[in-house]
């Protein structure tokens, strides 16, 4: 893992470009699908501990980024119920206004479809529940729409391991990229010397990010004695 704790280099004589198909806060969107308490009581193919840890990893790292970001829920009044308490604490229903909807493909949403191609970005970053229907539908609609798609899959879940799992080599084979809820975070900051979103980005990992998180927090207890 790199160096928490940097100083700024000032005297760079050239500038590498990073590749295109990284993720950058300025060239993506991020859609949240129905992280709600009926879709995660029949969660099994990751602890829902973990599934809310990781979600607050990206709800909080779209927010420090600024990241076009939208919240979407499925039939939350009548069935699916609220939110994750991680979703709300960045995105909260009264100020966000979250995208109800009937339909389990997002991408057939009117609403949620205009809200989403909207942003005018060409890569849209997919996290939610359940992996196999709820993710694969605006995961495989999106593609033949030709935007470049990502899916957080630690911030995915299903009814069991092999629904995910499956689901998860059904997006990839049609040409979603998969990544984790940690490597987007840190794709996003991509160099501690940028320090206008280091203490944000450390202080989410420290409360967060598990084992990480505590080393953060050791090295800078440690080396600023």
């Amino acid at each position: 893992m790199a160096l928490l704790l940097v100083t700024p280099v000032t005297n760079k004589t050239s500038v590498m470009n990073p590749s295109p198909n990284l993720l950058s806060p300025g060239n993506h969107a991020l859609v949240l699908i129905d992280f709600e308490g009926q879709m995660g009581f029949a969660t099994k193919s990751i602890s829902l501990s973990e599934l809310r840890t990781n979600t607050a990893i990206i709800a909080g790292a779209s927010k420090i980024f600024n990241v076009p970001t939208i919240v979407t829920t499925v039939a939350e009044q009548s069935f699916s119920g609220p939110v994750f308490p991680e979703i709300e604490e960045f995105y909260p229903q009264a100020t966000s206004g979250y995208i109800d909807r009937t339909s389990m493909n997002t991408w057939e949403d009117a609403a949620a479809y205009k809200a989403i191609t909207g942003t005018g970005k060409k890569k849209l970053v997919l996290a939610g529940l359940w992996t196999g229907v709820c993710i694969v539908g605006p995961a495989l609609s999106a593609l033949s729409e030709g935007y470049e798609v990502y899916v957080i899959t630690d911030a995915c879940g299903d009814v069991s391991i092999e629904a995910h799992e499956r689901a998860v080599t059904r997006m990839v084979q049609a040409g979603a990229i998969p990544i984790t809820s940690v490597q987007y975070l840190l794709e996003l900051q991509r160099d501690w010397a940028r320090q206008e979103t280091y203490a944000a980005v450390t202080g989410l990992m420290k409360k967060y990010g598990g084992a990480y998180g505590i080393g953060i927090q050791y090295a800078h207890t440690m080396l600023h004695h």
